[in-house]
C-alpha cells in the first residue's frame, strides 16, 4: 500500500487521549511567572506527604476498613445522605478495628473531610484519594488540604456562643493563620487574639450599611452578640485547627505546623498567582478566565484554576463553569472540564446531571470515570464508539481554532478507528455541527495530497448532505 492510496491509508494505533490533551497540545508557551518556591525551612514534598499520611492514618484506616467490608447497597451511611455511620456500623467496625465507635465515628468524618471517602445521595464509596494514598504525595497533600480547609467543621463550635460570631471568627481566621505563618515561629495567644477582634471589627464595619432616616434603638440582644468576648472562639478555633494537625498550641501559645506553615503559603500563593496574572483572572467570569489560561501550561492553568475557584462559592463557580462549557468554543470546554477535576467531589451532582447533553456527555463521561477512580488514560473506554468520535471532532475544532497545522494532523493518531475512510465515514455520521471545518482544515493542514482530497470529499459531502 502507499500513501497514495487514501482508502487504504493505515492512522498509527496510539493509546487515546483524554480531552484535555488537545489543549495541552495547543498551549505549550511557558508560563510568564516562575513556578514559585516554598520559604525556606519548608519540608520537601515527599516529607510533608509523610506527615499528612501520619495525620490521616486513622482516618484511612476506617475508610480501608469500609471498602473492603461495606458492599455495594449496604447499610453503611444512614438514610439522611450525610453519610454518618450507621450505629450497627460503627460498632462492627469498632469491634474488627480495635476502637471505640465514638472513635470510629471521628475516624469516618476525618475521611469525609480529606476526601478518602466520598457522600453520593444515600451511598458512601472510597474516594480517588483513598485508591492513590500510598503511591502518589500530591493526593495526599491535596486530601490534608481538604482537611484542613474544613477546619471548623472538624471540631464541634461551643454550643453557648451565637451563629452569627462565630461565622466572624471563621471568616477572620485566614488573617489570624498568614500572620502566623509570617511569624514563623510561636505567637502568644494575646497577641492573635488582639488580631482576631480587629479583623472582626474591620469585617462588621465593611458590611455596615448607613440607613436614611430615624432608627429604632438596638435590641438588647444585638448588643450582646457585638459585645461578646472572642477569647473563647478562637480558643475553639485554634483548637479545632490543632485537631486537623494544622497547629499546636502550649504554654499560651499557638505555632503552626510544618504542614499548616505549607498550607497556608499555599493558598497566599494562590491568590498572588491570579493578582499576578495578565488578565487578572480571579476577578474575571469563568469564560474568560478559561481563555486567560489557554496560554498556561497544565501546572500552571490548574494554579489559576484554583484561585479563581478560592475566591468564589463552591456552588456557583461549578455552574459558571458548566455554562461556560456549554459555549461554542471547544477549546473552552475541554478547558471548563479541567478546571472542574480541580473542584472535585463538589461538582459531582453538576457533572452527572449535564452526562445527557449531547455537548458535554462525553467530557461529563471522562470526569465522572476519572472521579470514580479509572485511570485517565483508561478512562475513554467508558465512551461509546459515537461519542469517541463526537469528541475526536470537538477536540480537533479546539487545535483548529487555536493551535497550528502540524498539531491538528498529529491529532489524527487519536482516532479510535483504524483507517482514514472508516474515521471519515464515522466523522460524517455523528453530525457534530463543526464537522465540515474541522475536515476543511484538516484537508488544507495534511501533507499528503490524496488523503487531503478524499477529506476534502468528505467535507463537501457533509456541507451539501449528499454521500
Amino acid at each position: 500500500m502507499t500513501s497514495r492510496n487514501p482508502r487504504d491509508s493505515r492512522l498509527r494505533l496510539v493509546r487515546s487521549r483524554t480531552l484535555a490533551s488537545a489543549p495541552r497540545a495547543v498551549t505549550q508557551r511557558s508560563s510568564r511567572r516562575p513556578a514559585p518556591r516554598p520559604p525556606e525551612g519548608t519540608p520537601p514534598p515527599a516529607e510533608l506527604a509523610r506527615m499528612a499520611r501520619t495525620g490521616l492514618a486513622a482516618a484511612a484506616r476506617v475508610a480501608r476498613w469500609a471498602d473492603a467490608s461495606l458492599g455495594p447497597g449496604s447499610d453503611g451511611a444512614t438514610p439522611d445522605g450525610q453519610g454518618t455511620l450507621a450505629d450497627a456500623t460503627a460498632e462492627r467496625a469498632a469491634e474488627e478495628l480495635g476502637l471505640t465507635p465514638a472513635q470510629v465515628r471521628a475516624d469516618w468524618d476525618t475521611a469525609r473531610l480529606a476526601g478518602l471517602v466520598e457522600v453520593h445521595g444515600d451511598i458512601a464509596r472510597p474516594g480517588w484519594r483513598l485508591r492513590a494514598w500510598n503511591r502518589d504525595d500530591s493526593a495526599v497533600l491535596r486530601g490534608w488540604v481538604a482537611l484542613f480547609d474544613a477546619w471548623s467543621l472538624a471540631h464541634p463550635e461551643p454550643a453557648d456562643r451565637e451563629a452569627s460570631a462565630v461565622a466572624e471568627v471563621v471568616s477572620a481566621m485566614p488573617q489570624v493563620l498568614s500572620f502566623l505563618q509570617l511569624s514563623a515561629g510561636p505567637v502568644p495567644m494575646e497577641q492573635l487574639l488582639d488580631l482576631l477582634e480587629q479583623r472582626v471589627i474591620e469585617l462588621r464595619t465593611e458590611r455596615c450599611e448607613i440607613p436614611y432616616g430615624p432608627q429604632p434603638e438596638p435590641a438588647p440582644e444585638a448588643t450582646e452578640i457585638a459585645d461578646a468576648p472572642l477569647a473563647p472562639l478562637l480558643d475553639w478555633a485554634l483548637h479545632a485547627l490543632a485537631s486537623v494537625g494544622a497547629l499546636t498550641c502550649a504554654e499560651g501559645q499557638a505555632t503552626l505546623t510544618p504542614l499548616g506553615s505549607w498550607a497556608v503559603w499555599v493558598k497566599l500563593e494562590q491568590i498572588c498567582v491570579a493578582a499576578q496574572s495578565p488578565a487578572g483572572n480571579i476577578e474575571q467570569p469563568a469564560s474568560d478566565m478559561l481563555r486567560g489560561c489557554a496560554q498556561l501550561r497544565p501546572n500552571a492553568a490548574r494554579a489559576e484554576y484554583r484561585a479563581w475557584l478560592a475566591a468564589r462559592p463552591v456552588g456557583s463557580a461549578v455552574t459558571e463553569l458548566l455554562e461556560a462549557a456549554r459555549g461554542e468554543d471547544a477549546l473552552t470546554r475541554g478547558l471548563a472540564f479541567e478546571a472542574l477535576r480541580v473542584v472535585g467531589a463538589p461538582a459531582e451532582p453538576d457533572v452527572r446531571a449535564v452526562a445527557e447533553e449531547s455537548w458535554l456527555r462525553p467530557y461529563a463521561l471522562l470526569w465522572l470515570a476519572e472521579h470514580d477512580g479509572h485511570d485517565p488514560e483508561d478512562a475513554h473506554e467508558v465512551l461509546t464508539r459515537e461519542e469517541s468520535t463526537w469528541l475526536w471532532v470537538d477536540t480537533a475544532a479546539a487545535v483548529a481554532d487555536h493551535g497550528e497545522a502540524p498539531l491538528l494532523v498529529r491529532h489524527l493518531e487519536s482516532a479510535v478507528q483504524p483507517t482514514v475512510p472508516a474515521l471519515l465515514d464515522e466523522v460524517r455520521a455523528v453530525g457534530h455541527p463543526r464537522t465540515v471545518q474541522v475536515l476543511v482544515a484538516l484537508a488544507a493542514a495534511h501533507p499528503d495530497p490524496a488523503l487531503a482530497k478524499a477529506v476534502r470529499r468528505a467535507a463537501f459531502q457533509v456541507h451539501t448532505g449528499g454521500s
